[in-house]
């Protein structure tokens, strides 16, 4: 009975005076009343150094660094960067209260600091918001000098969330103060990836001459670069005016002669001839995913929670000129309850007609991409097709998910599989209404081979 009593006792709670004991912390931080070491902070921006008087057991507590280089003496002079030494009050703060305040310019020194101190709780947590900020605007863009401190710092997971970001949204990029940082290694890195999300072909030739005439790399690098452009993807009047016009292109001419020719004869010839004589399958001749409407189609679907929706769109054959006057119909279908299998209803055995309920929840989105024609045009073409989901993220409109569909299949397995469109506030919708682009790429492919 006595037991029953105690388990039962109604008058347990929580005195909780956390957030008073943080005031106290800071307030002893402030006053130094108790200090018994001293940390003066000297930056070759200033004459004067910054003084802080601290308690060892809490700078012990959070930094194994300071409990080595407090254990024997009180006063420790510590020379730091004006970038790092201008937020060291801030990184002190922290220390002492567990929560610190963060600007964007403020993220890189920060982690300097948390990482040269072995404070791991901060570091992590910088990190973490550099991953999560990477679609706030700046003035002068952040997420290419955020990538550029990953590598230096050998942040695998932050290096690849940039990397991703840039590549889905370069088109913002490449018109920012931004692009004109870009390392040489980053611009080879993008360059060869085949899910870059840009207008065109000849924008990013564009952007890159720009870049080129700013910097000036040595030749060998130069022509890298210019080699690194799919020169097939771009139409024949555009290169003709690029070697007309392009001083970048007439400086480095000898080096890229053969893929210029090799473009012009992908435009001139059948794709399944030039598939005899060239492999068609390598990169340069892969659409990356281009904006333009010949490639694709925008699809704004309100309230995708409701019901099923279809549309249509007509996309280029392929990239080449011999197919530049073929089109191809697609169907789409959108279904946002779709049921598996085995999830449909089905009699039961047990009592007679009766049907296994099924939730609406149980259901998940569902896109199906499908050729409304079939023609003897696409003997040698297979087509790629790949989804972007625009996301509103600080205000702006980027492209956060992509969904690439087998060749051979109609529909990408995991498309929003993630995603709560029941909820006005999923981070998938804009103002209740899905934004997607579906984005259909041919690929050629040789039928015979023949030896060159």
């Amino acid at each position: 009975a006595q037991k029953a009593d105690l388990s039962g006792d109604t008058t347990a709670a929580t005195i909780n005076h956390s957030l008073t004991l943080l005031q106290r912390l800071q307030e002893l931080l402030q006053n130094g009343n108790g200090s018994d070491s001293v940390l003066r902070v000297h930056s070759a921006a200033s004459n004067e150094a910054k003084v802080f008087h601290t308690h060892q057991l809490l700078l012990s507590l959070q930094s194994e660094v300071f409990e080595s280089l407090l254990r024997n003496q009180s006063v420790v002079t510590l020379h730091e960067p004006p970038e790092t030494a201008a937020l060291f009050d801030k990184f002190i703060r922290y220390l002492y209260c567990g929560g610190v305040s963060i600007l964007l310019h403020q993220a890189i020194p920060l982690h300097q600091l948390a990482s040269k101190y072995r404070v791991w709780g901060l570091q992590r947590g910088v990190a973490e918001y550099m991953r999560s900020h990477l679609a706030s605007e700046s003035s002068q863009g952040h997420v290419v000098g955020w990538y550029h401190y990953a590598v230096r710092v050998g942040d695998t997971a932050l290096q690849e969330s940039c990397l991703q970001f840039l590549a889905w949204n370069l088109s913002a990029v490449l018109g920012s103060a931004e692009w004109g940082s870009v390392s040489v290694e980053l611009l080879l890195l993008l360059l060869e990836r085949s899910d870059l999300v840009l207008h065109s072909e000849l924008e990013l030739y564009t952007a890159v001459e720009g870049w080129l005439s700013r910097r000036q790399p040595e030749a060998p690098v130069a022509e890298r670069v210019l080699r690194a452009i799919r020169y097939p993807m771009i139409a024949p009047s555009q290169l003709f005016r690029l070697q007309a016009q392009s001083a970048v292109l007439a400086r480095h001419r000898g080096a890229v002669q053969d893929l210029l020719f090799q473009a012009f004869q992908f435009h001139a010839a059948s794709p399944l001839h030039f598939a005899k004589y060239f492999d068609v399958n390598c990169s340069m001749f892969l659409p990356r995913n281009y904006l333009a409407p010949s490639w694709g189609s925008q699809w704004v679907i309100t309230n995708p929670a409701r019901d099923d929706r279809s549309t249509s769109f007509q996309t280029q054959l392929g990239p080449s000129s011999h197919d530049a006057g073929k089109r191809v119909t697609w169907n789409v279908l959108f279904s946002p309850r779709w049921l598996p299998v085995s999830l449909r209803p089905v009699y039961s055995d047990s009592v007679s007609g009766a049907i296994q309920p099924v939730r609406i929840e149980d259901g998940r989105p569902r896109l199906v991409i499908t050729p409304a024609m079939s023609s003897p045009d696409f003997a040698g073409v297979t087509f790629q097709k790949t989804v972007l989901v625009g996301v509103r993220q600080q205000g702006r409109v980027l492209v956060k998910h992509a969904y690439s569909f087998h060749q051979s299949s109609d529909e990408a397995p995991d498309f929003l599989a993630q995603a709560d469109l029941q909820k006005r506030t999923s981070e998938y919708l804009i103002d209740n209404s899905l934004h997607l682009h579906i984005i259909i790429k041919p690929v050629y492919h040789a039928l015979i081979k023949v030896k060159k």
